[in-house]
């Protein structure tokens, strides 16, 4: 079965707009003194404001597209009935949000028979959005300013890139910390601008090198689409674009062969 360009289109149009509602949710939350933060069985923290704009964005779907499945970040899964499967992350880098640091993003993506042909990234407190579809390239609209084309780097010299990543106790625990020495020895510098963002700024040329040891399929389906069709690349330690293995690696073009060396050296 075969995804048609309207459908397509269709359904970014939706997933867009749904971003900016649950933006909207959210933003009635951040900075807000009194946020509870709760602990998941995995340690890792959930607000009231990250199960809210999951629910809207499940809500959304089941009314403009029922037989969607949905993969989500804090509810149990739906099932799809017809091939596609929305996967969400109502706030990518919940601890961001929590210190009132505005580097954290809603995900969005969508798969059709287990290929992601749709992502949406949306910043509330940024009022930033980028997403893209198959075929129709990766868009940055900032404020309310019109939509422009995003595209990657074409720095093709790791001594000239900017290299980011989310958190270095994640390289320790997950026994990639040699990984991570190498990518700062080799990249002209290194930020922790991490968990989405740091991927959306290498879709919007303004890094080169983003590297996760760590990511749910929530973290990085969206990204998927969003890379490739700014030009670049989202695959896994593998090289292998995949949601599934547990990291990822965000990377333009030209450099990306040299950071798969890097990752993969002995």
């Amino acid at each position: 079965m075969t995804i048609s360009t309207n459908t397509q289109t269709e359904r970014l149009d939706f997933a867009v707009d749904a971003a900016r509602q649950a933006s909207k949710l959210i933003l009635g939350y951040y900075q807000a003194a009194d946020l509870t933060v709760d602990l998941k069985r995995d340690r890792s923290p959930v607000t009231v404001a990250d199960r809210k704009a999951e629910e809207l964005i499940r809500n959304l779907i089941a009314e403009s597209f029922p037989e969607d499945g949905v993969l989500g970040e804090e509810f149990d899964e739906t099932p799809s009935k017809n091939g596609y499967r929305w996967i969400l992350d109502p706030i990518d880098g919940t601890k961001s949000f929590i210190h009132g640091v505005p580097l954290f993003g809603t995900l969005i993506g969508l798969e059709f028979e287990e290929e992601v042909v749709v992502g949406v990234a949306r910043f509330p407190g940024l009022n930033e959005v980028v997403y893209a579809v198959r075929g129709n390239g990766t868009w940055w609209q900032r404020g309310d300013g019109e939509p422009e084309r995003a595209k990657v780097s074409a720095v093709a010299e790791l001594s000239d890139a900017l290299f980011c990543t989310t958190t270095f106790t994640g390289w320790e625990t997950h026994g990639g910390r040699d990984v991570l020495d190498r990518l700062c020895a080799a990249c002209g510098l290194t930020r922790s601008w991490g968990d989405c963002y740091g991927h959306i700024l290498v879709a919007t040329g303004r890094a080169e090198i983003m590297v996760d040891p760590i990511l749910n399929a929530w973290d990085a389906a969206a990204l998927v689409p969003i890379l490739q069709e700014a030009g670049g690349h989202y695959v896994d330690w593998n090289g292998v674009p995949s949601i599934h293995t547990g990291n990822g690696i965000s990377v333009n073009d030209r450099l990306r062969d040299q950071v798969l060396a890097l990752v993969q050296s002995d």
